[in-house]
């Protein structure tokens, strides 16, 4: 019967070509995935990773069972060895692309605990997506650790589209605001000390300015004090001069009317006029050597014109 039936594979390519998709039925699970039967005597297999975009399956039972339905896409097509490379999450967009955008490094996001590892443990994030956390980073705020169905919120710390693998830290979302609060309240106090700091010096050094400005206000005022009391001085000095020069003119001028008119002069009148006598003598002495002195020069202004006509004679 097997023999008169025409043999599937013949032409294959033409029926199931690569991109095509068709309903197909598990048959048998493996480690590595699912074979599945198109119809009779066309099988293939569904490799484990290209059961789901999101989710890690560690074994095909998870997601399907044995005689199940199963939409699958035909991936590669090989006539000589009759395989089929099917695929099952093919069949959706890859999420992948999306998720880039939404999962950035540093992003939080609210995860549930949904399996405890040696390491650490798998965390279900929104829209199906799960990540891995280690265990330093499932320390909680109070010390303990992350329990199983726990939801928590998780920083996104790795996100590698083409691995499909996303790190996550619950230990992040509360570490970093610490160290941002501690750094603040150290910057905060660096700031006060500083200015207190700044506050101490400017009352050292302005102290002295008050009492060198002080003194200096000081200094002006008792300059100009000193100045207005030389000044006083030296007017009263030029004006008791001005006062004896005047008395001594006023006693001579009394003395020289005493001689002219051959009155008895008084002690301080004798004085005076003596002065006075004194004084024109000094006066007829001096304007008697002017004119001898003026002689001599026309003298000598003669004999040395005479000398001259002398000497241009004899040159004659």
């Amino acid at each position: 019967m097997k023999q008169m039936k025409p043999d599937p594979w013949e032409d294959i390519e033409q029926k199931y070509p690569a991109g095509s998709t068709h309903k197909a039925i598990v048959r048998n699970f493996t480690n590595f995935g699912i074979f599945v039967e198109i119809e009779e005597g066309v099988e293939g297999l569904v490799h484990i990773s290209d059961l789901s975009w999101t989710k890690k399956i560690k074994h095909p039972s998870e997601i399907t069972e044995l005689g199940a339905d199963i939409e699958v896409q035909v991936l590669e097509v090989d006539k000589e060895n009759r395989r089929l490379s099917l695929g099952h999450k093919q069949l959706e967009e890859n999420p992948w692309e999306v998720f880039e955008t939404i999962f950035t490094v540093g992003s939080v996001h609210e995860g549930t605990v949904v399996e405890l590892l040696d390491k650490g443990a798998v965390i279900s994030l929104p829209y199906g997506v799960e990540a891995f956390a280690t265990s330093k980073f499932l320390v909680k705020e109070d010390g303990s650790q992350a329990q199983l169905e726990e939801k928590l919120e998780f920083k996104i710390i790795e996100f590698n589209k083409d691995s499909k693998r996303i790190l996550v830290s619950h230990s992040r979302t509360f570490e970093e605001d610490q160290a941002d609060f501690q750094k603040s309240a150290d910057s905060k106090k660096k700031s006060s000390g500083r200015r207190a700091s700044r506050k101490k010096d400017d009352a050292v050094v302005g102290a002295p300015s008050t009492t060198v400005e002080k003194s200096t206000l000081g200094d002006i005022e008792e300059l100009a004090a000193l100045k207005e009391k030389l000044d006083n001085k030296k007017i009263s000095e030029a004006k008791a001069v001005l006062d004896k020069k005047e008395a001594e003119a006023e006693k001579a001028e009394e003395a020289k009317k005493a001689i002219e008119q051959d009155e008895p002069l008084t002690a301080e009148n004798a004085v005076e006029a003596k002065k006075v006598t004194a004084a024109a003598e000094e006066k007829a002495e001096a304007k008697t050597e002017t004119k001898t002195k003026e002689v001599d020069s026309t003298e000598e202004a003669k004999e040395a014109d005479s000398e001259k006509d002398n000497e241009e004679k004899t040159e004659e």
